[in-house]
């Protein structure tokens, strides 16, 4: 568990120096690909060093990869969004924590392309498979933005076992428009009744090839709209967090 959590802290560290400095980076991918590598490097040297604690990662260790929506990537961890109010990015990550998960997320640079990113995401979820990680104790949680991110992720790491949580992340529009995204693993799609941008995703599930042996939408009504995902909300959090801890009913 400390291993896992120093990793946490180290990766954090990184991201937070790399953003802040990127503007005087002249190479920024290649800041870029640094800091993945480091993060490989990081999960690497602090493994467990007996079988002990590698059956109690086993066992009990659960991650949470959070990514939040486009909102973050443009605007200020802090600023306030006209309709919907601050992102509460920080609560929602603390609330992971508080209920025992491994929270694993970063605030994204502006208008990072959603495939590029899941590649990322993907090798870093490797990683942890890697370390005798079980592939049912990672979950990859995505609102808005984040969810086609993770949508892309459950496609390029094509792996039944992992976890996926889209939240307000498909349009029917997006058969059509994103052909590409195939889905694999055990998904929840979580949508507001106010909100116009998600629904229901039976035929994204239908159409995928890979197996899913458990999906389930979940329909909010909180009349926040689009917001609902801006806020840490139980509505969303507590079944999110159900799903990641393999509670699929």
């Amino acid at each position: 568990m400390m291993a896992a959590v120093f990793i946490e802290m180290e990766y954090s560290r990184l991201l937070e120096f790399y953003f802040k400095h990127k503007s005087k980076l002249k190479l920024k991918f290649k800041m870029r690909s640094l800091l993945s590598a480091l993060f490989l490097l990081l999960l690497f040297c602090c493994k467990p060093s007996t079988a002990q604690n590698i059956d109690n990662k086993q066992n009990d260790e659960k991650y949470i990869f959070f990514l939040h929506n486009r909102f973050l990537e443009t605007n200020e961890i802090d600023a306030i969004h006209p309709e919907y109010g601050r992102v509460e990015y920080k609560e929602i990550l603390q609330k992971f924590k508080d209920n025992g998960f491994i929270a694993l997320s970063e605030k994204r640079p502006t208008n990072v392309n959603a495939f590029d990113y899941a590649q990322i995401i993907s090798r870093q979820i490797d990683s942890l498979l890697k370390d005798n990680v079980p592939a049912k104790s990672i979950t990859v949680v995505g609102t808005s933005k984040g969810g086609y991110i993770a949508q892309y992720v459950s496609t390029i790491a094509n792996n039944p076992d992992l976890n996926f949580v889209f939240i307000g992340s498909f349009r029917e529009s997006d058969m059509e428009q994103i052909p590409d995204i195939n889905w694999c693993g055990n998904v929840l799609n979580i949508y507001e009744m106010t909100d116009p941008a998600g629904i229901s995703a039976l035929s994204r599930k239908k159409a995928s090839s890979c197996e899913i042996a458990h999906y389930k939408d979940i329909e909010l009504n909180t009349g926040l709209q689009h917001g609902f995902l801006f806020k840490a909300l139980d509505a969303w959090m507590v079944p999110a967090m159900n799903w990641a801890d393999g509670d699929y009913n």
